[in-house]
């Protein structure tokens, strides 16, 4: 099959045409899943069937964020959102690239030490904006820092999110034939944490460290958050008791979901905020994380048409004899092909059992060393993740900096973030893999 035909580039072309054209991330999917499903032959009854059963693979993302979108809305209720959004602003002061750093630098806790993900960004940006405007600091630099801080400790930290990555990348590469402990994969993956910082140092001092001018719009912030004083009280310290609960419950139990409802648990059950408070913080954490929730669902059963139509297998297959002629070329074809993948499905950890089975023993077959098949298949699943539409990654950014709709997901969050990560990720998981 010709490769521009195959289900998948077609589809995955659609779904950013379709963005670029500012048409919204649920129904852009939606129709590249119909359009993946038709070019394969699949009946209309087949796609949406499999599109809806699909839909269950990132259930527990899904929950993961509502939950932790209430676990976001009690941090706003004691009011520490708060107090970290005023220190910010009081340390910040006018050096911009600082609150850079600062952003970027929170993101990563809420990777690692903190586990509420991108669940932060709604609460803690919207009251920096104003502090941003005053500065004149362009958007598209806060939103590199954020999935700056929101990718880099998945690829390189082993610990909260990380030790999952890396878990997932260990035991795929065990499966298909060879072997490499989970404890190695960051000591192979710290190239792919310089490119990273290569692109966001390169977006912040570089591509984007010219002031721009926003219209200052007064965002509305909750009362309560403004009464608050600077000083960390009862409430506060609770609310990160439950914090380090809910990493310590989600290290040990390998289950996000059960993280967030014990430090839910411990933010009611101590009285840091009210039983009668409880359906609001509900409402309120389906209104901050449940758009990007049901994104990841729909982004599940985009993910399942893809599967089904046999376009992955087909479009691996296509470039397999290409790889025969020189390794060079062979790491090359296999880091593009992830590349397209991810975008598509948006999501890194997703990816790694699709392209696993078939490019480990492409590497063991190459006669390419653990490190380097740790760095293919680690970038490969990486790539995309930065610039999909469809990815937490560009989405949690958005959430926050779009709170007065003066920041596009596409222009100012997914092309951004695709140019300074995806390219440099490319380009060193390519030399280091063929040096390794």
């Amino acid at each position: 099959m010709n490769i521009l035909l195959n289900p998948v580039v077609i589809s995955v072309f659609i779904l950013c045409a379709l963005c670029l054209l500012r048409v919204n991330v649920l129904l852009a999917l939606m129709v590249s899943a119909i359009s993946a499903g038709i070019v394969s032959g699949m009946p209309i009854e087949k796609i949406m069937n499999t599109f809806v059963s699909g839909m269950g693979g990132n259930s527990e993302t899904a929950l993961s964020y509502i939950l932790l979108g209430m676990f976001a809305a009690a941090m706003s209720h004691t009011g520490l959102a708060g107090v970290l959004a005023r220190k910010i602003a009081g340390v910040i002061k006018s050096k911009k690239f600082l609150l850079l750093f600062v952003l970027a630098f929170i993101a990563m806790l809420s990777q690692n030490l903190i586990p509420v993900h991108i669940a932060f960004i709604p609460i803690l940006i919207p009251p920096l904006l104003h502090v941003m405007n005053k500065l004149k600091l362009d958007r598209r630099a806060v939103a590199c820092a954020l999935a700056y801080g929101l990718k880099t400790p998945y690829i390189v930290v082993p610990a909260g999110f990380g030790l999952i990555f890396q878990g997932l990348i260990a035991d795929n590469i065990n499966q298909n034939g060879m072997h490499v402990l989970k404890a190695d994969i960051w000591h192979y993956n710290w190239v792919l944490g310089l490119a990273m910082t290569a692109g966001f140092l390169w977006a912040i001092f570089v591509s984007y460290r010219k002031d721009r001018v926003y219209e200052d719009i007064n965002i509305e912030e909750d009362n309560e958050i403004k009464n608050i004083p600077l000083k960390l009280n009862r409430s506060h310290y609770i609310t990160l008791l439950a914090a380090f609960a809910t990493l310590i419950v989600q290290l040990w139990s390998k289950s996000l979901p059960l993280g967030a409802l014990v430090g839910l648990g411990i933010v009611f059950g101590a009285g840091a905020v009210k039983h009668g408070k409880m359906d609001k913080l509900m409402d309120e954490g389906i209104g901050l994380m449940g758009y990007v929730a049901f994104v990841m669902l729909v982004a599940a059963g985009f993910a399942a048409v893809l599967k089904y139509t046999g376009g992955i297998e087909t479009l691996i297959d296509a470039i397999a004899p290409l790889m025969a002629y020189s390794k060079f070329l062979a790491i090359f074809l296999m880091l593009l092909c992830g590349l397209f993948i991810t975008i598509g499905i948006g999501t890194s950890f997703g990816t790694i059992p699709i392209l696993a089975v078939f490019f480990v023993p492409v590497c063991i077959h190459l006669g390419l060393s653990v490190p380097s098949t740790v760095i293919i298949l680690s970038a490969a699943a990486a790539l995309g993740d930065a610039g999909s539409p469809a990815s937490d990654t560009t989405l949690g950014p958005t959430a926050g900096l779009n709170a007065d709709g003066a920041h596009n997901h596409i222009k100012d969050t997914c092309i951004p973030t695709f140019l300074h990560y995806n390219i440099p990720l490319f380009v060193f998981a390519l030399i280091a893999a063929y040096l390794f």
